[in-house]
């Protein structure tokens, strides 16, 4: 992992580089799952904010929750879900894209006012290809990236996560990532490209 590579990872398509982490303790809602998917879920991001050195809470004083995270088979309804247009600013036009694109994953982020992340909404659309994944791959994918806002390109070439055997675990390098983004001499946000760097300074 070099500091080119860290500063791609956080380079979005329009060459600016954002960098943000969350500012709150977490506190994670599912929708759309059984017992043992929202178990799994639950799991898989309770052991990315534990790697980050992040913390976890029942109850957001703002919020009441700050992390969404929908399982659902078909764009359109998200529209139905009620008062998520007031959370998720232009839903429907979100979501016409997003079909038009054949997607099978979204997130959209809040912020605080100092740039850090206080909410997250996380959405799944189970098509056939998602489907065919463990959902222990698909939690721990969407948890890692939830964790901090990532470059709109971020892994379009490289998967965050990769198989050992028959598990999938997330790579060494985007886990020492995420714990030197969460470093708490770090600021919470950056916009400068040399941040890059500092974040480096730390995976060695």
């Amino acid at each position: 992992m070099t500091p080119d590579a860290i500063q791609s990872l956080f380079t979005r398509a329009d060459g600016s580089f954002l960098f943000a982490r969350w500012g709150r303790p977490i506190v994670p809602i599912v929708f759309g799952t059984d017992d043992a998917t929202l178990a799994t879920v639950k799991g898989a991001i309770e052991a990315v904010v534990l790697l980050a050195g992040h913390q976890m809470a029942e109850h957001d004083p703002e919020l009441g929750v700050n992390l969404m995270v929908f399982f659902f088979r078909d764009w359109d309804e998200l529209l139905d879900v009620r008062d998520l247009d007031r959370l998720v600013e232009g839903l429907a036009a979100t979501v016409a894209r997003l079909k038009e694109g054949n997607a099978s994953q979204y997130r959209a982020f809040r912020f605080d006012e100092d740039g850090a992340i206080k909410a997250a909404f996380v959405f799944v659309r189970m098509d056939a290809q998602m489907s065919a994944l463990p959902a222990a791959d698909i939690a721990l994918m969407q948890a890692v990236q939830v964790i901090l806002l990532w470059s709109d390109t971020a892994f379009a070439e490289r998967a965050p996560l990769v198989r050992a055997g028959d598990t999938a675990v997330l790579h060494p390098d985007i886990a020492a990532l995420i714990a030197a983004g969460y470093d708490r001499v770090l600021p919470p946000v950056a916009r400068d490209a040399s941040h890059a760097l500092r974040l480096f300074a730390r995976l060695v």
